[in-house]
Parts: C-alpha cells; structure tokens; sequence
C-alpha cells in the first residue's frame, strides 16, 4: 500500500556526515514524522552510530536534524540529549535497582510539569500491561517485564520523538514473543514517531511502516515497508526470507474450517487463524518462495489463496537455477520465487498477466 510523503511540519529531517577512523556514515533522509522507521543492516552499518547522533549524545559539525518542524541542530544551534524531547529505550532496561517500579516510572514522569505531559501514568501502564508490577523491584522481574518498563518510562517523558535501539536483542525467543505484541499496540495507539534499530527481518515485518536500509555507513534504501521490501535491486529481496508485508481488513471469519479472511487492494487471502473483529487491521506475510505463478487461475488445486497480478519486474536471484518476479496485484506489490525454466515456460515478461498462488500466508499478530 502507497503511503503519503511526509508534509513539511510532519516530517524528520536529519543530515549527518560522520566519520571515525575507517567508518565513515552518510546519511540524509526525510522520514514520516508519525509511525514506526526501523533503522535496518548488519552489525556494524552505522545504526547505532546514526540513532546516538539523531539523540545529541555526539556532536557532529555540519549535521542537521529536524523534529516534525522543530529543529534540534543546524549550523547555529545544537540542542542537547536532556533539552531534546525524547525517549529513549537501549537494548538492557537500565532501570534503577534500588527502585519500585513504580518509581522508576515516576523518574520520568516527575521532570514534565502536568501541562507537558502527553502520555499519563495510567496510559503507560496499560499500553505496556505492566499494572500487577509496580511494586516489584527490576531484580524481580523477567528480561521482558524490565524492557516493558524501560519503555512506559521512556513514554512518560512525553517525547516527541522515541529512539529504540535493538530492545529486543538481550531477550531470547520467548521473550520477544511476548514483549512483540506491546510494540505493535504503542505503534497502533500512540501518536509519537518511533525510530527503531533492529537487524531481526521478523521485528521489521511486524512493527516497521516505512524502512531505512543501512549497508557500511551508507543509506542503500529508504522508502515505504511494502514498496521496500519489494525491490528486486536490494538484497533484502535475494534473502532466503524474502517476502512483503502487506495490510488487510478483516473481511469474515469462516468457523467451519477455521480460516479468517483479509481483503486488501489485490484481492483476499484467507489464513487459518481465530475468528477478529470484521474490519480491524491485520498485517501478513507473503514471501516470495510461498508464491508461484499460473497463466489462468486454477480451480483444481489446494492452494487456496490466488489473486490476479501483472508482471513488473524480473531479476537473477542468488541461484542460477531462480530467478525473482515483482508483481503488482491491484497496488500491491508481491515477489515471486521461480525457477528460469518455468519463467520460459510461462514466457513471462513486464506487463504480462498472470495469477499470483499463495500456499502460506503468515498473519503478523
């Protein structure tokens, strides 16, 4: 799904030429001053380095960073970290040992006078479900309850911009899992732009709307999640684990079979899974190997899931024996994993009809 650019007072604007011995960071980009950018690359491609800068925590001669119309460094001014209305979340909690959680909350909250504050105790609380640990001390709590607070603190700073920097990198799987549906509420309820460095492609599917990909201090893409992770010029299509993200509403839930539908604008899917609230917002998964491709739509299959799509694009892919096909199914774009002999059975080409065949279709819940 195409999203809007940003508009001149709801946008981040941040200019930095950064360099330390060998590594050097280019980075000037317009980012949506509302929603989640997953800051995304291998270790070591400048994430941390560009997120430290956009905090203030290192000053950088020539850097620019702007704030949904509020700027925080120029060539004039430099505001610092504690004058920069922000949160900020690192991959270990740092709470205050010696500190309830309670009053590690009140930390943040208490340097806000009322009037400044945009996010209330409660809220936080609620949005983080952590009401039933607020007398505990951090020792007390797991890995993921202690990052869970660290972020309702960081939010009850009232900031207009929140850094998260792999919060989810010192937790094991289990963990993620349960912090991962807390994120995914604060992107859907709350108003304040996230930048969020991650190099997992699952937290980018699950919680990103638009993505910066980072490669050796340099910006090698920025765009809009689905358009991004469609384009075939980026490694991130090549990846074993390509695929798009795509949004749908749910259209119905059939309790016979037990198969929840999704409209989007290329069609509907239908994925097992629970009965939803008709019309809420869901995201899903389609990668590119799960897709292949029929000149005519087939009644006579298991495959369940197929929608009409036009041929935009075809590229190598990381085997000589595949090659990878961009479809458009109504504005959506999709990827396709086939092999070079079906390409030339199909005698497929841009421009070309075909149906898209979708055998697994993951709900991002």
């Amino acid at each position: 799904m195409a999203t809007e650019m940003p508009n001149d007072d709801q946008a981040i604007r941040a200019r930095f030429h950064i360099v330390y011995g060998e590594f050097s960071l280019a980075a000037d980009l317009t980012l949506p001053g509302r929603g989640v950018t997953a800051l995304f690359g291998h270790s070591g491609s400048g994430k941390t380095t560009l997120l430290r800068a956009i905090a203030g925590l290192e000053r950088h001669p020539g850097a620019y960073l702007e704030v949904n119309g509020e700027v925080w460094q120029d060539g004039e001014r430099f505001l610092p970290t504690h004058r920069r209305p922000l949160g900020y979340v690192f991959q270990e909690a740092s709470l205050f040992p010696h500190l309830s959680v309670e009053a590690n909350l009140d930390f943040g909250r208490k340097r806000l006078a009322a009037a400044e504050r945009r996010v209330d105790l409660a809220q936080a609380v609620e949005l983080l479900g952590i009401g039933h640990l607020l007398a505990r001390r951090p020792d007390k709590l797991s890995g993921g309850e202690r990052q869970r607070v660290a972020i309702a603190r960081a939010l009850l700073a009232s900031p207009r911009l929140l850094l998260m920097d792999e919060p989810l990198a010192a937790l094991d799987g289990k963990r993620k899992a349960e912090i991962l549906p807390y994120l995914t509420r604060l992107r859907e309820e709350l108003d304040i732009p996230v930048l969020y460095v991650t190099h997992s492609p699952d937290e980018v599917a699950r919680l990103a709307d638009h993505l910066v990909l980072l490669d050796n201090g340099q910006v090698a893409a920025s765009g809009h999640l689905a358009e991004t992770l469609a384009r075939l010029d980026l490694p991130t299509a090549v990846s074993d684990d390509a695929g798009v993200v795509v949004e749908g509403l749910v259209a119905g839930h059939d309790a016979a079979y037990h198969l929840l539908a999704l409209d989007f604008p290329g069609g509907r899917v239908q994925v097992a899974h629970g009965p939803e609230s008709p019309g809420k917002r869901l995201r899903f998964q389609v990668r590119a190997r799960d897709v292949s491709l029929s000149l005519s739509e087939r009644d006579d299959s298991s495959i369940l899931n197929r929608v009409p799509a036009t041929v935009a694009a075809i590229a190598d892919a990381d085997t000589p024996a595949h090659v990878l096909v961009r479809l458009e199914a109504g504005g959506t774009p999709l990827l396709a994993r086939i092999t070079r002999r079906s390409r030339d059975q199909l005698q497929l080409q841009p421009g070309k009809s075909v149906w898209a065949q979708i055998k697994a279709v993951a709900l991002l819940a």
